[in-house]
């Protein structure tokens, strides 16, 4: 077990936790998002964020600072904390980014490791290689050689209290992911970032950023931390926590704000091109579109930049909420909305169900469906798995209709799409109180036709009757041969 990181709550696979920096004197709340802090660029003071903004700790790149000559100097002589001027805890890159854009880097995890101990860092990071996507296996293979040689060197550095990362790599090939979340996992490190996820999205590609995750997460231990590096804009929190991260680090409020571009949580927008300010943070609060748009270019910028990571904050503080109020993938299925690729992430979230039910909540607020998707969730799949442990009578009714008031059967059971069949006297229990459409969809039909037929499969004995309200060719033909089928929608039924 990991002492420094403790679970609190969770739902689907996010989780609030609470991520202990003994170095810093700080126990950060997770998700948690660290605003990336460019020592040679001050967008925002870096003394205003943990105060003004929430933000617990930050991140910055401690090759940057060792490779330049007044920084290093200053470093070492006041220390990382004073010299940023900001009392929480700070995590520190080791020149990894610069290492994948130049191909080369001069120092060692060793030496980057020691130097980030020295100058006051709480979480360091050692030099690892951050495959892009879609490089050949061969590659990938002998980058991640190289990465776990750097975990090894990392363990050996005498790290004092400083936490130490340890990267999970593997570009686009999920076993490799899964093998090195696993080297990471059974190293004695702290926090696991998931690296070379910016490329998928900076491309949109975020079903291949879920499974990237998924299969990390899979070679990692629940008590893991996870990092999602370089992850930032607030549209995909609520998928990515849903995957099981915990922490994000954004420079896209700096890095938009600098191009003129207007976070929101459904997408960017061109301060240009807006007439009017949707937000209600104390930037848009205080001003006009058009006042941030007359605005001295260097206040335009750090405006928008605060803007932006307002939003951003919000952000993860709606997805915490989410998770406590057990309703956090209908966020994700809200978010998913915004954006074709954000609907491949959802779906491919999906894809992960059978994980996602393992450590899903059985217990909590209404289930709402909202679109077709919804009958893939986890949800729908825990109660399919639990048709079998059900006594059933020797016939059965299962009714999308009432209770009829004469009937033949032993017992009559409710159906309701995506779940299927259950008693009565479990309608008052989770999921089963779910609110669901009136018209309901053709996935909607099928998961209840496939819980049909595994209670069938559970129960050969038992003679079954369903009666459904006019469901579609394809589901009914889910439902085995055995169940009789009666049409409520016919004229006389």
């Amino acid at each position: 077990m990991r002492d420094h990181f403790e679970i609190r709550d969770h739902d689907a696979a996010g989780r609030i936790g609470e991520l202990e920096v003994p170095r810093a004197g700080v126990t950060v709340e997770t998700p948690a998002l660290l605003p990336v802090i460019n020592p040679n660029i001050e967008t925002i003071d870096p003394g205003r964020l943990r105060a003004e903004f929430g933000a617990e700790m930050l991140i910055t790149n401690s090759y940057i600072v060792r490779t330049t000559d007044d920084l290093r100097e200053r470093a070492e002589a006041e220390g990382l904390h004073d010299m940023l001027g900001y009392d929480g805890a700070i995590m520190t890159d080791s020149g990894s980014f610069q290492l994948a854009e130049y191909g080369e880097i001069d120092t060692t995890t060793t030496e980057i490791l020691e130097f980030q101990r020295d100058i006051g860092s709480d979480v360091g990071t050692p030099v690892d290689i951050p495959t892009p996507p879609d490089a050949a296996r061969e590659r990938t293979e002998s980058d991640l050689d190289v990465t776990r040689q750097a975990l090894a060197d990392a363990e050996a550095v005498e790290a004092g209290e400083m936490l130490v990362n340890a990267p999970v790599q593997g570009s686009t090939h999920p076993d490799l992911r899964e093998r090195a979340g696993r080297t990471a996992a059974a190293t004695g490190l702290d926090v696991f970032p998931v690296g070379a996820v910016v490329p998928m999205l900076n491309a949109y590609r975020y079903d291949d950023m879920v499974d990237a995750v998924a299969a990390a997460k899979r070679g990692l231990s629940e008590d893991c931390p996870v990092h999602l590096f370089g992850a930032g804009h607030p549209m995909m929190f609520a998928l990515a926590v849903a995957l099981g991260c915990d922490l994000f680090d954004s420079a896209a409020y700096a890095l938009m704000a600098r191009d003129g571009r207007y976070l929101t949580v459904s997408g960017t927008e061109q301060l240009e091109g807006l007439d009017y300010l949707s937000c209600s943070c104390p930037i848009c609060h205080g001003h006009t579109a058009e006042e941030l748009r007359d605005a001295a270019p260097d206040d335009r910028e750090r405006l928008l930049a605060e803007h932006n990571l307002h939003v951003t904050v919000e952000e993860i503080r709606r997805v915490k909420q989410a998770i406590r109020d057990g309703d956090l993938l209908e966020l994700v299925e809200r978010r998913a909305r915004s954006h074709p690729a954000m609907v491949d992430g959802y779906r491919a979230l999906l894809d992960h169900a059978d994980r996602l039910e393992r450590v899903d909540s059985a217990s909590k607020g209404t289930f709402f469906g909202l679109s077709h998707e919804s009958a893939r969730r986890p949800e729908v799949r825990r109660h399919h798995d639990r048709l079998a442990r059900l006594d059933v009578p020797d016939s059965l009714l299962c009714s999308e209709f009432g209770e009829p008031s004469e009937h033949p059967y032993d017992a009559v059971w409710r159906v309701v799409p995506p779940f299927g069949p259950f008693p009565r006297a479990l309608s008052e229990t989770y999921p089963l109180t779910a609110e669901v459409p009136d018209r309901t969809d053709a996935a909607a039909e099928r998961a209840a036709a496939a819980g049909v037929r595994a209670l069938a499969g559970a129960n050969p004995d038992a003679a079954i009757t369903l009666a459904h309200r006019g469901w579609g060719a394809d589901a009914l033909s889910a439902v085995p041969d055995a169940v009789t089928l009666e049409d409520l929608s016919e004229p006389g039924a």
